[in-house]
């Protein structure tokens, strides 16, 4: 079974996680706090995890969007213990949570003095930063190859990226075996924001040809092999590119994300809707929007995918949407925000619009197009009424 050192060190194949107390050993990590979601915590799995190190606890205190008190609570469980490392196992939010009780476990100043703006990361105190070792049991959010985390503030009621580059766990586990159990919901919401993390890094602006390599192949991937991994849960083959495909839209979203991201993070953050799901709601809105200056990418990306035009006069806009429709309706993915309990009119009262909270968010200085706050008020209202032209 294959070892890669790209972008960290990872372990992939069925049944690697019989290989972490050595991964502990060699990372000196002798009493683990395991940082999990609230419906793994009793899984069996997790059980074994616990009992095959025998120093470790459990912390499971996460909402489905973590937010700084989880976190805070996650750092005191991590003293109180008097653990030495964190093993993160599960989806986007507890392998977030325990990259950010990983950062804040040593630091004096608080959270929020590390968000990814300008210089701030360099406050860390980088001798202080615990170890950390990812194992998703999803594969969507690729958080863990990331060098951030995604938290809610819930004074301002907005998410804000943590960033250190030495967040970035020091092993992953890519075990097929430990999704197999994914419900397929969230087996369809998590693999389209995969798909949506490779979409975005391929059409950013910025230069970066070799994400934008590993972002066209993990798109591939996920037209390949999400609807199987949807139908047939226990497929491992499926499971297993599906989670390569994850890692590798977060190794390319480096190059950047775009309105997407922008709008889905005040979304979640305000509605705590999935943030898989927004993003597979939003993306043919997006489209739409960023169309013009997309249709050489998107010729790219058909010609790979092997997505072909109806007529030979057609643009690959439409040839894209088509296909990108019809994806989403095998997956019984919502066509619209309202289908899933997002009105406009519940966010007129707000201090700030959607709009202008899309256009502060750091992932709009990705889009290939720069929008204005109105702009993406529009785009939200589009998502919102499900008005779509292709």
């Amino acid at each position: 079974m294959p070892d890669w050192n790209y972008p960290t060190a990872i372990k992939f194949g069925n049944g690697r996680i019989s290989e972490l107390p050595q991964l502990c050993e060699e990372l000196n990590m002798h009493c683990p706090l395991i940082v999990t979601d609230p419906g793994l915590a009793h899984f069996s799995f997790i059980i074994k995890i616990e009992q095959s190190l025998p120093c470790a606890s459990i912390f499971s205190d996460i909402k489905p969007n973590p937010n700084g008190s989880n976190i805070e609570a996650g750092v005191a469980a991590f003293k109180h213990g008097k653990h030495d490392g964190i093993i993160a196992v599960g989806g986007g939010s507890a392998l977030d949570a325990g990259k950010a009780i990983a950062l804040m476990a040593g630091q004096s100043l608080p959270i929020w003095d590390f968000e990814d703006v300008g210089d701030n990361w360099k406050q860390v105190n980088e001798a202080r930063i615990v170890s950390t070792i990812a194992i998703p049991t999803t594969a969507g959010t690729g958080s863990e190859v990331g060098r951030a985390s995604v938290i809610v503030d819930e004074d301002s009621q907005t998410k804000k990226i943590i960033f250190h580059p030495l967040m970035l766990p020091k092993c992953v586990i890519l075990d097929p075996e430990l999704s197999q159990a994914l419900p397929a919901p969230l087996t369809a919401a998590t693999g389209l924001d995969a798909f949506v993390h490779n979409f975005e890094a391929f059409c950013a602006p910025s230069y970066h040809p070799m994400a934008e390599g590993i972002a066209l192949q993990g798109m591939k991937l996920i037209k390949d092999w999400l609807p199987e991994a949807y139908h047939n849960g226990r497929n491992l083959d499926a499971r297993g590119h599906m989670l390569s495909a994850s890692t590798m839209g977060a190794t390319a979203f480096q190059k950047g994300l775009g309105a997407c991201h922008a709008l889905a993070h005040p979304l979640g953050a305000l509605y705590d809707k999935h943030h898989g799901l927004l993003n597979a709601v939003l993306l043919p809105y997006v489209i739409n929007t960023n169309a013009s200056a997309i249709e050489d990418k998107l010729q790219t990306i058909c010609q790979y995918l092997n997505i072909e035009k109806d007529l030979p006069h057609e643009s690959y806009k439409k040839a894209f949407l088509t296909w990108l429709l019809d994806f989403r309706r095998e997956l019984d993915i919502p066509q619209n925000l309202t289908d899933i309990g997002i009105h406009t009119d519940d966010a007129i009262s707000r201090e700030h619009s959607i709009g202008e909270l899309a256009f502060a968010d750091p992932s709009a200085a990705g889009n290939p197009i720069p929008l204005t706050a109105e702009q993406y008020q529009t785009l939200f209202q589009q998502a919102v009424d499900g008005e779509l032209l292709i």
